[in-house]
Order: C-alpha cells, then sequence, then structure tokens
C-alpha cells in the first residue's frame, strides 16, 4: 500500500507542477500577444498622423498659393483701373490710383486723414457718466453701529 499511496502522491505533484507550468507559459505568451497588437496599434497611429500633417502642410501650401494669386489679379485689376482712368478720365485721378495700388500716398492730402472713432464725450452730453442723474442733496447718515461692541 505504501508504493501506491506515493505513486498517487507523485502523480498529483506531477499534475499540479505541470498545470503551474502551463498557466505560466500561457500567461507569458499572452504578454507577448499584448505586447505586439500595442505595438502594431502604435504604428498604425504614428501613420495617421503623419499623413494628417502631410495633409495640413499641402492645406497651407495650397491655401498660400491661392492667395498669392488672389493678390496678384487684385493688383492687375487696380492697374487696369488706373491706366483706364489716366486714359479716360483726368490724369491727376489715375496717378493718386497709381499712388494708391503701390502703397505710396502723398502726405499732402488731406481727406485721406483718418481718425479714431470716440467712445468719450468732451462735454455732458448723453455719452457723459452723470447724464440723467440728478444729484439730490444728501443728510448725512448715522453712523453705524458696531455689534461687536454691544
Amino acid at each position: 500500500m505504501h508504493s501506491t499511496s506515493v505513486l498517487i502522491l507523485v502523480g498529483v505533484l506531477g499534475l499540479a507542477l505541470g498545470a503551474l507550468l502551463a498557466f505560466f507559459a500561457t500567461r507569458g505568451r499572452q504578454n507577448i500577444d499584448r505586447t505586439q497588437e500595442l505595438e502594431l496599434r502604435l504604428k498604425e497611429a504614428n501613420t495617421r498622423l503623419e499623413d494628417f500633417q502631410q495633409q495640413v502642410n499641402e492645406h497651407f501650401d495650397q491655401t498660400a498659393q491661392l492667395v498669392n494669386n488672389l493678390t496678384q489679379s487684385y493688383k492687375e485689376v487696380h492697374e487696369h483701373l488706373a491706366t483706364s482712368a489716366m486714359r479716360l478720365s483726368n490724369q491727376d485721378i489715375g496717378r493718386q490710383m497709381l499712388e494708391a495700388g503701390s502703397g505710396n500716398l502723398s502726405d499732402n492730402d488731406e481727406h485721406l486723414s483718418v481718425f479714431p472713432p470716440r467712445d468719450w464725450a468732451p462735454t455732458k452730453g448723453a455719452l457723459s457718466e452723470d447724464y440723467g442723474i440728478e444729484k439730490e442733496a444728501q443728510a448725512p447718515s448715522p453712523a453705524p453701529v458696531n455689534a461687536i461692541n454691544r
């Protein structure tokens, strides 16, 4: 009987040890699979980010080119109007239009001076702080009683 119980005990211990080894082997494999999955997701996210950055760069490049084209078209239209004004009307008007298009406005044009809007009233008027408020003679109010001194 002694050898049978030892045999059973060795069999149970072998089975437990095998189960324990199998558990650790599969657990380690799951960690490897999880790591590979996370690395793959990270690579995909980086690829999408790089694609997005490339699209943004292309968008701003195209926008800059379109704005340059718009500016050039505006200059061409302005020059056309200025030369037509010189040819068809008073040459001084055409010269002024050409100067305005080049950004060289003369300083002697008094009608071009611009002043900022006034948001204050220099005299008593509708924008004055005390407009519509009538000051009454106020009697001196009694001194407040301090609750701590009671």
